[in-house]
């Protein structure tokens, strides 16, 4: 390989670290709250804890969807900013904030009526009617937690989401303080337990908020793309475009959420212990999941990017350094999760409860079959991150949905109760769907590159 070769790869690796290591950093901030959460409801009680991860399984699968067409505006203000098209920036994003709130008025009716749905799912009567009650609270928090996505896709595609990482950084760190205020009633507050939780929630997003709010509008170097002029207007060509281009996104992200979330019902089925590790092993996995999904957010920008400079060379270069990125990323953590699966269970728990021994080992077997999807995992989303660079989101629509629901849900079910293998058998169809995805993906990218560019 030649000097320049070797000097234009590390110049991409180094482009994709710099912008992915702040992405990387507010999507875990961003899912921080949550995790608190988990953490504190575990110590406050299984019951809870199972009750929360009914609650925010549901909450995420309406609220992923959703997310798709605020990842829409990514790509496109990418696309517009490399040309320095303001006008265009701006009705991406007007037109992202328009569908966002459109779209919580519709469903926030799911969230405060929940109980009659988890109980159909054949969930337990109490456990249903306690995440009920947990999303009456949290879910007034699916706006603005969806017009931060509009934002945070806003100053990512500028390649300035540091700005993002900061006011996720003080709302996650208010989240710990109001939860040990609100939870277990500390600082003088009342004692709320899973309300408490859910409390905490609704107000740490508004905080996050308000501070990229005051970035768009006082900071001059943003405050120029007047992203709200004329914000009751609507712009129907945008409105379309970013309806098309989310709507795949959205329901991709949809399949893999609601993937998650139906192992989840399946866990009820086995247990309350078995759903409270399952809880505890998907915040772990979704933890390292953000490292992930902040790669995948770089790969799209350097991707849009790329193509509005019509720089095709650049194009495969980013892509071959965000890959290479993505296995050194998912090798580590695999490693970790085989080696410290009973630690990282144990800072959920409370060491003195009578149920921990049983569901620590539930979890550790769980994390070694997230270990073996990590790789899986990873590879498939940083490539659909790429294909959203390109604007290429139906095919992938229709690959991921069949992979996760047409063969994951499927063997889930096979695995844990036909050959009756439980919550190991129901992990084991996650790793058969999500590394049919990535296979899939791989494809379709692989193709796409060779037909265009």
């Amino acid at each position: 390989m030649s000097n320049s070769k070797v000097h234009s790869y590390r110049s991409h690796y180094k482009s994709t670290l710099v912008l992915g290591f702040p992405l990387i950093g507010s999507h875990i901030m961003q899912i921080v709250p949550h995790l608190t959460d988990t953490i504190m409801l575990g110590w406050y009680g299984v019951d809870e804890l199972a009750s929360s991860v009914l609650a925010t399984s549901l909450f995420f699968v309406v609220f992923i969807v959703g997310s798709g067409f605020a990842i829409a505006v990514m790509p496109m203000v990418a696309n517009a900013a490399a040309r320095d098209d303001f006008s265009n920036v701006r009705r991406s994003v007007r037109m992202g904030l328009w569908i966002s709130f459109i779209y919580s008025v519709l469903v926030i009716p799911i969230l405060l009526f929940s109980e009659q749905l988890f109980l159909i799912l054949g969930q337990d009567e109490g456990l249903a009617s306690n995440a009920q009650m947990y999303l009456r609270i949290a879910g007034w928090s699916i706006l603005p937690g969806l017009i931060i996505m509009v934002l945070k896709s806003f100053f990512s595609a500028l390649e300035r989401p540091n700005i993002v990482l900061f006011s996720l950084v003080i709302g996650g760190i208010a989240n710990v303080f109001l939860n040990y205020a609100f939870i277990f009633g500390n600082f003088g507050m009342p004692e709320l337990g899973l309300a408490g939780a859910a409390l905490t929630s609704v107000i740490t997003t508004f905080i996050s908020l308000i501070i990229l709010l005051g970035y768009c509008i006082f900071n001059s170097h943003y405050s120029s793309y007047i992203l709200f002029k004329n914000i009751w207007r609507l712009d129907l060509e945008y409105f379309n475009d970013v309806f098309k281009l989310g709507f795949p996104i959205g329901v991709t992200m949809l399949a893999e959420s609601g993937l998650f979330s139906a192992t989840a019902v399946m866990m009820g089925w086995v247990g309350t212990n078995a759903l409270a590790a399952h809880g505890i092993a998907i915040q772990i996995s979704g933890f390292t999941f953000m490292i992930y999904l902040g790669l995948a957010n770089a790969a799209t920008v350097r991707a849009g990017r790329a193509v509005g400079r019509s720089d095709y060379e650049g194009l495969k270069l980013a892509s071959i350094s965000v890959v290479v990125l993505t296995i050194i990323a998912v090798s580590i953590i695999a490693v970790i999760f085989l080696i410290f699966p009973k630690f990282l269970m144990m800072l959920f728990l409370s060491p003195t409860h009578i149920d921990t021994p049983l569901i620590v080992s539930i979890g550790v077997l769980l994390l070694a079959f997230s270990a073996l999807f990590q790789i899986a995992d990873g590879l498939q989303v940083v490539i659909l991150g790429l294909l959203r660079g390109l604007q290429d989101t139906a095919i992938p629509m229709v690959l991921t949905t069949f992979s996760y629901w047409g063969v994951g849900i499927p063997f889930s079910y096979i695995f844990g109760f036909v050959f009756g293998w439980g919550a190991s058998g129901i992990w084991l169809g996650l790793v058969v769907g999500l590394a049919l995805a990535s296979i899939f993906l791989s494809f379709r990218f692989v193709r796409l590159l060779k037909l265009h560019y």
